[in-house]
């Protein structure tokens, strides 16, 4: 019995995350469908400079890492996504391609020192369709904010973090 339990335990947890993946994936594919060309300009993801994108391994590894200075992880993308999961500390900013969302990342970094290393990400689609981390990177560099970098995540966040194994919380 204690076997069969296991079991269904097991079972359980591949179900939610096969209906996680299977709903992130639709929910990426109808923000796609939205706009079949990439972005590009001065708003676009392609705006962030390539020195200024962190991939997700070296995004876990310093939030793995003991006794150091943790960075700031800001989700900019959309509320639905952030709360089907997100990265265990980020907080939500909102979209950084609206107004509201740019004056949410504004009012919460408003105070903190210039130097402080922020870390934006959205994973709403694949890089070339994302609305959202343009719009923050500028509006933090505008701000004076020295040591911003973007989560690199070229598909989205659950081809390039949760299915890689990485951490996620769920809610909120």
């Amino acid at each position: 019995m204690k076997h069969c339990m296991m079991n269904r335990s097991r079972a359980a947890a591949v179900l939610a995350s096969i209906l996680f993946l299977a709903s992130f994936t639709l929910f990426s594919s109808a923000l796609q469908a939205q706009s079949s060309e990439p972005a590009s300009g001065p708003g676009s993801a392609y705006s962030v400079p390539k020195a200024q994108l962190m991939q997700p391994e070296t995004l876990h590894k310093l939030l793995q890492a003991r006794g150091a200075q943790k960075p700031l992880v800001l989700q900019v993308g959309f509320h639905m996504l952030y709360a089907e999961a997100h990265i265990p500390g980020a907080e939500y900013a909102g979209p950084g391609a609206e107004p509201s969302g740019l004056q949410n990342l504004q009012n919460r970094v408003s105070k903190l020192p210039h130097n402080k290393l922020i870390v934006l990400y959205c994973g709403c689609c694949p890089w070339g369709h994302c609305p959202n981390v343009g719009p923050a990177y500028a509006r933090l560099r505008q701000m004076g904010f020295t040591n911003v970098k973007v989560l690199y995540l070229p598909d989205n966040f659950g081809a390039d973090w949760a299915n890689k194994g990485y951490p996620v919380v769920q809610g909120q």
